[in-house]
């Protein structure tokens, strides 16, 4: 991981733990043993592909679009629900196969995310005048979704969403 992105994620971490009054601790992996690098990439490839397509159909369709931009939840419904899949720790009592969470996939994807962000602030300066806005746009959506993951992560429940939309709001 790069630098920046890694302080990135450290900050944001940190800025959680400050809000919320607790420390973040990572979730546990899952019985089921460690994954093979080739799995590992394959889910990592899904998590990628989820982030692009979302991305990509919100451009075309701008249906997740208010004034202040879009609505984060909203434009990446699939690649979230992937998150939420890999860290599921309990399955319905009939399910065939048992929960298998995967949060070393999740910190992959908050490193990929991280990195997307450090891309698209470095990317904004060398941008022609019809990109500005584009990039501009991903970059906020990403910067959320970054956030986003790292509630679903650490167990961001809403009571705690509530801390942090207060200290959100007295910050700024």
């Amino acid at each position: 991981m790069t630098d920046r992105a890694k302080t990135l994620l450290d900050a944001r971490r940190e800025r959680l733990e400050r809000l919320l009054g607790r420390r973040l601790d990572p979730p546990v992996t899952g019985g089921a043993g460690a994954l093979t690098e080739e799995a590992r990439g394959y889910l990592m490839g899904e998590a990628e592909n989820l982030y692009w397509n979302d991305l990509e159909w919100e451009h075309i369709t701008d249906e997740e679009a208010l004034e202040e931009g879009p609505i984060t939840q909203l434009t990446f419904p699939g690649f979230l629900a992937f998150i939420r899949g890999l860290l599921l720790h309990e399955v319905m009592p009939d399910s065939i196969a048992p929960a298998s969470p995967r949060p070393e996939v999740v910190e992959d994807i908050l490193t990929f995310l991280a990195r997307r962000v450090v891309e698209l602030e470095d990317g904004l300066a060398e941008a022609e005048d019809g990109e500005v806005e584009r990039r501009q746009s991903e970059l906020e959506m990403t910067s959320d979704l970054i956030d986003l993951v790292l509630h679903e992560f650490h167990g961001v429940g809403p009571k705690d969403m509530e801390r942090i939309e207060a200290g959100g709001q007295a910050s700024a």
